[in-house]
């Protein structure tokens, strides 16, 4: 089983996000409502996965991905966001996101993304 946490100032996509994990074999260990609060949960819980809202209050997402690669380059990080701006998801990538989904999504996009990512861990591992 593996470690997930959320990272999303909305409840809402929080709470939809976890109900999505289900068919992977993943478990919610941790949530964040800004890259702060995240950034405490990741070194309390090590999480092989994250998703990361890009827009958030206090610390945003492009800010929290690069300090959570310094605590582990290895962390598999999907940004999900409504951001459509080309120019910041692929600095997310830089940063070293390993995929990027946009708001709105469906469960298969969102699964379909994070299996993606499984996948790539579990050849690595």
């Amino acid at each position: 089983m593996y470690k997930l946490m959320i990272v999303d100032d909305s409840n809402v996509i929080r709470n939809r996000i976890e109900r999505g994990m289900r068919q992977l074999q993943m478990e919610v260990v941790a949530s964040a409502a800004n890259g702060e609060e995240a950034i405490v949960q990741f070194q309390q819980h090590r999480p092989q996965f994250i998703t990361m809202d890009l827009t958030m209050p206090y610390m945003d997402g492009l800010e929290c991905i690069q300090k959570l690669k310094t605590l582990d380059s290895n962390v598999n990080i999907l940004v999900v966001s409504a951001l459509s701006d080309r120019k910041t998801g692929l600095r997310a990538l830089q940063y070293g996101a390993r995929g990027f989904i946009c708001k709105p999504f469906t469960d298969e996009q969102l699964t379909s993304a994070l299996g993606k990512m499984v996948e790539n861990y579990r050849k690595i591992q």
